[in-house]
């Protein structure tokens, strides 16, 4: 559900840690402030753990300054500060843009705050607090933004997308994660980025993907805002024509929680995954690899959206018309793969609900989780693979069936038997029905 609107905002509150990094730096005599996202998520009442800083100080000033520090940008006035829990802390000198590419900016220092927070982004971003004297600078309107509910561009909308084409993606993210909407001037600015999208590096649009699954509750809206401006035809033209619905299943997929856990790396995969479920292997294959997947990540999408191609419109058929029997079913996780199952079914299952969500059916809702559960534990019970036979092909050897295309062959009819009666899976019974398939 949406925030309602205006909304009231709380009081940043950045942790010791944070307190104690400005109070070395003003003690110095250089003006620190607290800048960025945990200023504006603080005052949303949401947590975040990398509180970064505006400084006076030049790169070489803060180093001497502290006793743990790491060079993450010292072109662009950037020092990261550890802290003694080992949170590293970005502190970046006051800076302006004196010339950009679309993506890479030469910066000049020895500037004031607001000519620091005039280069930012969004006024939601451009929002600065100093714990000490518990002050805001908030320059360009980004507390009412928020409080209203807008995403809007600092200054000139257009400026601010030619300056750093990756805004336009950030917008969307930012908009989709706060249930927020896009400001006229911003969403024009969008769409006219998008035909320069593709100056974007594949790893950083392939990021914001990432970033978009991780952050955002209901990743639908921002993948059709990137489909309504133009950026995924630009970015990702695979899935530009992609069905409505797909978009919507990503709604019913669980939300990774933060974490770095497996399970929310596979929930992060699975979002993604969504993205190609049902698109040709090759498409997909090309798509995650234009986009920078490693090739195990990418393997498995594509992998994912072949099965769904393959057997989409038989599970659908099968769901809708009952219940299917186990013969059946064996036979979807047998083309599927056992390992892949699990996640296989839990895509199935998002792109049912999105479905019936527009168009609601309570009897074939009821089937979904059944269904599901019940393929995943067939995955795991019945024999559905090659090496689960009761025999192999030394067995068969044994018999007088050599090595060779005609041994493969009547394995994998013996596995076809399989599949449809289990009971089946004997040594006995396998070997008569592989003397009258080898004689067939």
């Amino acid at each position: 559900m949406s925030p309602a609107y205006p909304r009231a905002l709380m009081a940043p509150d950045p942790p010791a840690e944070v307190r104690e990094i400005v109070a070395r730096l003003e003690r110095a005599g250089h003006e620190t402030w607290c800048v960025g996202g945990a200023v504006r998520d603080a005052l949303l009442g949401q947590v975040h753990l990398d509180w970064d800083l505006a400084t006076a100080a030049k790169p070489d000033q803060v180093m001497s300054l502290f006793r743990r520090t790491v060079p993450v940008g010292i072109e662009f006035g950037t020092v990261g500060v550890l802290d003694r829990q080992n949170t590293m802390h970005e502190v970046t000198t006051f800076r302006r843009d004196v010339q950009t590419d679309g993506r890479h900016a030469i910066v000049e220092f020895g500037v004031k705050l607001d000519d620091d927070l005039a280069r930012r982004d969004f006024s939601i971003n451009a929002i600065a607090y100093h714990p000490g004297r518990e002050e805001i600078r908030d320059p360009f309107d980004g507390r009412l933004d928020l409080q209203r509910g807008v995403l809007r561009a600092v200054g000139r909308a257009d400026d601010r997308m030619r300056e750093d084409r990756l805004r336009a993606l950030r917008a969307i993210r930012f908009a989709a994660r706060f249930g927020f909407h896009i400001e006229p001037e911003t969403w024009n600015a969008i769409v006219a980025s998008a035909p320069h999208l593709a100056r974007l590096s594949p790893e950083r649009v392939k990021q914001e993907l990432e970033k978009t699954m991780e952050q955002v509750e209901r990743p639908s809206v921002a993948l059709e805002w990137w489909r309504a401006a133009g950026a995924l035809a630009n970015l990702v033209p695979s899935i530009a024509d992609a069905p409505r619905e797909r978009f919507a299943a990503l709604d019913h997929l669980t939300r990774p929680a933060g974490g770095d856990t497996e399970a929310e790396k596979h929930a992060t995969l699975n979002r993604l995954s969504m993205l190609f479920f049902g698109e040709t292997e090759v498409a997909t294959a090309r798509a995650t690899r234009a986009l920078r997947f490693s090739n195990a990540d990418a393997g498995w999408i594509s992998a994912l959206a072949q099965s769904r191609n393959a057997l989409g419109d038989d599970m659908d058929a099968a769901l809708w018309s009952g219940v299917p029997d186990d013969a059946r079913i064996r036979r979807w996780v047998a083309s599927v793969r056992r390992t892949r199952t699990h996640a296989f079914m839990t895509l199935t299952g998002a792109l049912w609900r999105a479905r019936l969500a527009s168009h609601p059916n309570p009897e074939v809702e009821g089937r979904i989780a059944p269904l599901v559960g019940h393929a995943i534990q067939i995955a795991f019970r019945d024999p559905i693979e090659l090496a689960d036979l009761a025999l192999d092909g030394e067995d068969l050897s044994a018999v007088g069936i050599t090595p060779g295309p005609r041994l493969g062959r009547v394995l994998q009819a013996l596995l076809d038997r399989v599949i449809g009666d289990p009971t089946l899976n004997t040594r006995e019974d396998l070997l008569e029905l592989a003397l009258s398939v080898a004689g067939d």
